[in-house]
């Protein structure tokens, strides 16, 4: 049952939904009374165009769930995950005002107000989550999203940086970097990002097209159009539409990845 539990999780954790809710469904007998399994089938599901399926494991979370901070901290990340922004941030504020110092509640409360559209707020509850986790990435790489928004280069490389140094894989971080610092003229280092985050992101046709524009303009033209050729190939696939689509309110799960 285990192996097959954090089977789902990786599956999961790697953008594979379709694979995740079909590993985790069959646990359904032993774990539905567990509400993080609850979450997870949930929200894989739902990626996965299960519509019956996620109504089932969203319907059955709020079921077994509770009044726990927990409960409300894992319902807001559904609520979040299906762009029903407004009361995921019900949900949030629920799980903070009965323990403000939850785990990753800051980071996911940062992240409702991002979708809101209310930055300011949401960029100090990035800060809390900094002050709180500091040795994860994500509320930096988020911080330098809403950075870039407002036009602070400078701070959000800064940021971005910041993420790279707790986690190097992460392929969006690495890419923005680059893009900063072709603003800025530094080729060989944009290229150096763009190399990092090809080796975490093969399949994005945004670092494809980048590196390969960057190729040619450094006279590596051959490079540089079979880089283009790929990514053209990938978007012709369908595959990167489908990614941008689910990424634009895709929630990160930092805090369940400690919990098997």
């Amino acid at each position: 049952m285990q192996a097959r539990y954090l089977l789902g999780l990786c599956y999961s954790f790697v953008g594979q939904h379709a694979d995740a809710a079909k590993t985790l469904e069959p646990l359904w007998p032993q774990m539905s009374d567990q509400f993080v399994y609850l979450y997870v089938l949930g929200i894989s599901a739902f990626y996965a165009g299960d519509k019956d399926l996620d109504q089932k494991a969203t319907q059955h979370l709020i079921e077994v769930g509770g009044d726990t901070p927990q409960f409300h901290l894992l319902m807001g990340k559904a609520l979040l995950g299906h762009s029903d922004d407004e009361r995921a941030l019900a949900e949030l504020q629920k799980a903070e005002a009965a323990d403000p110092s939850l785990p990753f509640l800051h980071f996911n409360l940062g992240m409702a107000y991002e979708h809101l559209g209310n930055h300011e707020t949401a960029a100090a509850e990035f800060r809390k989550d900094i002050a709180m986790e500091p040795d994860l990435p994500y509320s930096y790489e988020q911080l330098a999203r809403l950075y870039l928004q407002e036009g602070k280069q400078q701070d959000a490389l800064e940021e971005f940086r910041a993420a790279l140094a707790r986690d190097s894989r992460q392929s969006q971080s690495h890419l923005e970097v680059a893009r900063i610092l072709l603003r800025q003229g530094n080729e060989k280092e944009a290229l150096a990002e763009l190399d990092a985050a090809e080796k975490y992101a093969p399949k994005n046709h945004n670092v494809r097209t980048v590196r390969g524009q960057l190729l040619i303009r450094m006279g590596r033209k051959a490079e540089g159009e079979a880089e283009l050729a790929e990514a053209k190939k990938l978007f012709a696939s369908g595959m990167a539409q489908e990614q941008e689509k689910m990424q634009e309110h895709l929630v990160p799960n930092p805090e369940l990845a400690d919990h098997p």
